[in-house]
């Protein structure tokens, strides 16, 4: 079902019920006995995972078993009739080659031009096939050299043709074919059912925007762009009684490879009532490049977007009006409608209403209303709307918004700033399990949210349970994140959780009008100050530690420790909010000191301040290694970062940091700078923990930056959920996986995995995007634990840390045949390179068999954001310019990035292929990085 006749849902009947098979290592051989079964040719594809929807019914056979002479499916091995049951989501499709009709085979002695001609039912070549009706037939056409057996290029001409009785076909075409070149035609006759019994728009802001889908049967195909244009559009919009069609865009692909395409063009005059009514054209594809996007308008404002930002989520608000787009007035523009605005463009949440020309002025067209959206709105759609009387709205008043540019976080069955955390994945929300949260991740929650910091992660007796999934995503954050997705993410292994485990928070619940930015924590770093809605700097030329004393009293970050004035090489370049702070120490605000406010900075005059405050002053890290929980252990103390001796460091001290850290339990403490030597500050000497202790510095030891030691001393350790990935027996990018987890290298089991898993691992490892199963187990038998089964990977993943997963057990394979072997096949991969470490360089990118670099035109933190997540390096220090690592050599792949920031992968980011010289290597981008 659901598709052509030889490609589809696979069901079986039995005891008078159709019902679907189930199989997570569904191979060509178990296909092959279907297509053979079904008089459909050979197998071309054995699909898993509901390719053509799933099914509905018994699951009848599950983990069948071919080798490929059978007769009949039943006839193969399986586990019984009826013997388990399984989600549909796990149901299996095949694609089979077709019925062969005939072949034609000529060689020509001479250099001649050969007609052949296909009208309505008859193909005349000079042979003649009768096609029946509602049957696809597809040519294939080889062309020889008389020497060779097989053809000199791959099939040179493809052409489908159609006997559809509503529309007929007329087409003429011509092969030229060389001297003595040999012709061989083989026709395929496929069934077609091409009637559909429903129409809808996708993936949009609204219902009347989206990817154009066709219900053919039970299953939606997917309609490609070459397949419509904006009459076929009007018409989709006046059949879901979405007004007018605004545009027909082409987006790319977005759906899974194994989709059902719809196979016909729409030839409509326009003023049609149905889509169906529409003249239509067999055509025949496998996959679009880019699917039919139709974007319909009842209302000017359901069409929003944010320009001249330096972000895709920043920028003056423009809506279409009329057929034009113009600005929105900034009368009674308010944080509510910027939130639902932000919600609308998968922004996040408005942080700032910035007011006078920050985003410069429009084109002078003004939309004449405003919005009076409530909280937590998704559509500016769904505000009410109050037209502007002439002249309420001057020349240069529009309305501008800087969102987060954070979505995917939300809290729930609380407050807007309090209660049950969800998180999103892909289009489906759920509760966030609480066994990994924490502080700092709560607070980067809440900051994304612009709902000021986290108070408590304790349940509340006003939280409601809510419904649907629970995620079990940790997220490891340092605390100044600006958004939970730049966290280390890690997913893999992660226990399941029950309703009553779900994580919570309580902010602060009020938007920072003070912060501390470029520390370690939001309790120490530069000062600045929001004014109208822009945040700007704070300069002094006697800042003392009274002032500083204000500072960290209306932060709630407790006392100050130092008040300090920046180094050049941080100072700010931005606006000055104020300058000259004078206060007593006891005010409650900093506004409250006397102060001067300064737009522009006198020259010569006054120096960034900053702020170090006793509250979450003390931090630790582990670095010098690949991930966060193994490494040199270093601790952050009156604002400098300093190492620890190794004197009587055991295994009790190294205990206590993987506790702290979240890295589970110690495998093994280092000493002598096994990671390195450190630089700087020795922080603490002769550490002695009982391994009870929470925080390493509650130990005793010598008080902080008395010791003995130098750094070849350097304290180290490794945790147990230390994680790494590798291929054995192979190469680097071809062999059996194999994840070093709780100090041992271990397989993983290959049940459920699908293709796109097996490209995640190798995304991972930097071998390109694509990958194969091996199924030959070709790469060897492993002799250590088999770590993790069931392992699920979808296409919003780069790393395999992040991929959901059974719990980590050290015998989860049931034999060694279960063990996964893998093939990389891709051919992009992204490092950055040069010094000074791996997370810092200059980036290239792998494409069409070379390394190249990206254009610094429009590089920004954003894009160097998602280069940082992509590779597990942390969050983005710095977006460089002007071959800030060196020079590269060879192409420059691409210019003119423009990510959001949220992406996983830049490859997901809109960019421009270099074409030209518009740039050289002088301008190749680097990024700096915090992990």
């Amino acid at each position: 079902v659901a598709g052509a006749y030889c490609s589809r849902l696979l069901e079986v009947k039995h005891e008078e019920q159709w019902g679907t098979v189930c199989d997570g290592d569904w191979t060509i051989k178990d296909a092959e006995v279907v297509c053979k079964q079904l008089q459909c040719g050979s197998a071309v594809k054995a699909l898993n995972r509901a390719p053509f929807g799933e099914g509905t019914g018994p699951t009848w056979l599950y983990r069948v078993d071919c080798r490929g002479d059978e007769s009949a499916l039943w006839n193969c091995s399986h586990t019984g009739w009826g013997a388990f049951t399984c989600p549909h989501y796990f149901d299996i499709g095949v694609i089979c080659s077709g019925k062969k009709l005939s072949t034609w085979d000529q060689t020509f002695g001479e250099t001649r031009k050969l007609r052949y001609m296909f009208d309505k039912t008859v193909l005349t070549l000079p042979i003649h096939l009768l096609v029946p009706t509602n049957v696809f037939l597809e040519v294939s056409v080889h062309i020889f050299s008389k020497y060779q057996s097989e053809a000199c290029q791959p099939i040179q001409l493809q052409k489908v043709f159609s006997a559809s009785s509503e529309t007929g076909c007329n087409t003429s075409c011509f092969l030229f074919l060389g001297k003595n070149q040999r012709l061989m035609l083989d026709f395929f006759g496929f069934v077609f059912f091409p009637g559909f019994s429903d129409l809808r728009l996708t993936g949009g802001d609204t219902a009347c925007s989206g990817h154009v889908k066709v219900k053919q049967e039970e299953t939606w195909a997917t309609v490609c762009f070459s397949h419509i244009d904006f009459k076929t559009a009007s018409v989709i919009c006046n059949e879901l009684e979405c007004g007018q069609a605004v545009d027909a865009l082409r987006r790319a692909h977005s759906g899974d490879r194994h989709e059902l395409i719809w196979q016909e063009e729409f030839h409509c005059v326009g003023n049609e009532s149905h889509l169906a009514d529409c003249p239509r054209k067999i055509h025949h594809t496998n996959t679009c490049s880019h699917d039919a996007t139709v974007v319909c308008i009842q209302q000017p404002w359901l069409l929003p977007l944010l320009a001249n930002g330096s972000t895709a989520c920043s920028g003056r608000v423009e809506l279409l009006h009329g057929g034009t787009w113009g600005s929105l007035c900034d009368y009674m523009w308010d944080l509510p409608a910027a939130n639902t605005l932000c919600h609308q463009l998968d922004c996040g949440v408005a942080q700032l209403i910035p007011s006078g020309q920050s985003f410069g002025e429009g084109n002078g067209s003004v939309w004449n209303g405003t919005f009076s959206c409530e909280e937590n709105g998704l559509h500016l759609r769904d505000c009410p709307v109050h037209a502007l009387g002439h002249g309420e709205c001057p020349t240069g008043k529009d309305a501008h918004v800087v969102c987060s540019g954070c979505p995917g976080g939300r809290l729930v069955n609380g407050t807007t700033c309090s209660g049950i955390v969800q998180i999103r994945h892909g289009d489906t929300w759920g509760r966030l399990c609480h066994s990994h949260w924490n502080l700092q991740a709560a607070s980067v929650l809440c900051r994304q949210l612009n709902c000021g910091y986290a108070k408590s992660i304790q349940m509340e007796d006003s939280f409601v349970d809510g419904n649907g999934p629970i995620w079990r995503d940790a997220f490891h954050c340092e605390g100044t994140e600006s958004c939970l997705w730049d966290c280390a993410q890690v997913t893999l292994g992660n226990p399941s959780c029950s309703a009553q485990e779900a994580a919570t928070v309580t902010c602060s619940g009020l938007a920072e009008s003070l912060r501390l930015s470029g520390g370690e924590s939001r309790c120490d770093g530069r000062v600045e100050i929001s004014l109208h809605g822009v945040w700007r700097r704070v300069l002094d030329d006697d800042w003392a530690i009274k002032d500083a004393h204000v500072v960290c009293r209306e932060l709630q970050c407790g006392t100050a420790q130092k008040a300090y004035y920046l180094p050049k090489s941080e100072r700010g370049m931005g606006l000055v909010g104020l300058r000259s702070v004078q206060c007593t120490g006891h005010e409650t605000q900093l506004m409250l000191c006397n102060t001067s406010h300064y737009q522009t900075v006198p020259t010569g005059v006054s120096e960034d301040v900053g702020v170090i405050c006793s509250g979450e002053s003390l931090q630790m890290r582990l670095v010098n290694a690949t991930n966060r929980c193994a490494g040199r252990v270093e601790l952050y103390h009156h604002g400098i970062w300093g190492t620890v001796c190794d004197d009587n460091w055991d295994l009790s001290d190294a205990s206590v940091v993987c506790k702290q850290l979240g890295c589970g339990h110690a495998i093994e403490a280092f000493v002598s700078a096994h990671y390195g030597e450190g630089s700087g500050q020795i922080w603490l000497d002769d550490v002695n923990c009982t391994g009870a202790e929470s925080d390493l510095w509650a130990c005793p030891s010598r008080a902080w930056g008395q010791h003995n030691c130098q750094h070849k001393e350097d304290a180290g350790v490794l945790c147990s959920d230390f994680l790494a990935l590798r291929l054995v027996n192979g190469n680097d990018c071809a062999g059996r996986v194999e994840v070093f987890y709780n100090g041992t290298w271990g397989s993983i089991c290959s049940n459920r995995m699908s293709q796109l898993t097996a490209a995640t691992v190798c995304k991972h490892l930097d071998c390109g995007d694509g990958g194969e199963i091996a199924a030959d187990f070709r790469y060897g038998r492993g002799s250590g634990p088999t770590w993790l089964d069931h392992i699920e990977c979808t296409e919003q993943h780069s790393s395999l840390w992040q991929c959901q997963s059974d719990p980590w057990h050290a015998q989860s394979c049931d034999n060694r045949a279960e063990e996964t072997h893998i093939t990389c096949t891709g051919n992009q991969k992204c490092i950055p390179t040069g010094p000074p470490r791996h997370c810092s360089g200059r980036v290239e990118i792998w494409h069409q068999g070379s390394w190249g670099t990206i254009c610094d035109d429009a590089w920004d933190e954003a894009d160097a954001k998602v280069v940082c997540r992509q590779l597990g390096c942390g969050s983005a220090v710095s977006a460089l310019s002007e071959a800030a690592f060196g020079e590269g050599t060879g192409p420059i792949w691409l210019e003119k990035v423009h990510c959001k920031g949220t992406e996983l992968s830049l490859w997901d980011c809109p960019a421009k292929p270099l074409f030209g010289k518009s740039c050289d290597h002088k301008e190749d981008a680097a990024v700096n990085c915090s992990g």
